[in-house]
């Protein structure tokens, strides 16, 4: 396994760029993979480690894990507290209108039938392309990218509220469109889901400074903003 990119590292905790496909930790719905993050940077930097936050195992970006028990639950106590700023680059099927609004959409846990909570993601677009593909009824394709920032962390929240207005995240599988991820496999030898955790904004948990973390995105996810001249639109 590829050592995992550490974008921050102290005494306190570490931030890691999360590799696309790489579950955080084996779980009730996970537990097939070859690999975990947690395993694989627990041998990479010697000692336990602690998530303090969660990604999907199809998203990539940034992620915290912390080097105790007091602090992981520090910093869980920021995330729960909604005092974590958290943006996501994110490719999506159409040019959603208005370019910059607000989903708000209530939303269940891991289980659908369970009850839902409220649940907000603000968005605004940052580009859009049209690619000459047909595709159905369409002889060209439409995608835009997107600048995501979820309020809260409900499960797949960013995958669930673009796809309830109609724009789904490119390679999502459970909540995408099986057509378009196959035309970015096709024709861009694009096979992950476009979905980053490209920024976060916190508190060190232990000194209480201001944090802002960022993690670059993979060759493959940026090799695609550069074919659709996406690159220099990043805020």
């Amino acid at each position: 396994m590829t050592p995992i990119e550490i974008l921050h590292q102290d005494d306190a905790f570490i931030a890691v760029n999360k590799p696309a496909g790489l579950p955080v930790h084996r779980s009730a719905m996970v537990n097939d993979a070859e690999q975990y993050l947690v395993d694989v940077l627990r041998e990479q930097v010697g000692g336990n480690v602690y998530l303090a936050h969660r990604l999907d195992r199809a998203t990539s970006g940034v992620l915290l894990v912390a080097r105790s028990s007091e602090v992981a639950a520090a910093l869980g106590e920021q995330f729960m507290g909604r005092d974590v700023r958290k943006q996501y680059l994110v490719v999506v099927r159409g040019w959603p209108e208005p370019t910059e609004g607000v989903i708000d959409y209530a939303l269940p846990g891991a289980r659908e039938t369970g009850p839902r909570r409220e649940a907000r993601t603000h968005y605004r677009g940052l580009a859009t392309v049209e690619v000459p593909i047909a595709l159905g009824r369409y002889p060209q394709q439409r995608y835009a990218l997107l600048l995501a920032e979820p309020e809260s962390g409900r499960f797949r929240q960013i995958r669930k509220h673009l796809a309830h207005i109609h724009h789904p995240v490119i390679g999502d599988c459970q909540h995408g469109r099986s057509d378009h991820n196959r035309l970015y496999k096709q024709h861009f030898a694009c096979h992950r889901m476009l979905l980053h955790a490209w920024k976060l904004d916190f508190r060190h948990p232990v000194s209480g400074a201001a944090m802002t973390l960022q993690a670059p995105l993979d060759r493959e996810y940026a090799g695609l903003l550069e074919r659709f001249d996406w690159a220099n639109t990043l805020p």
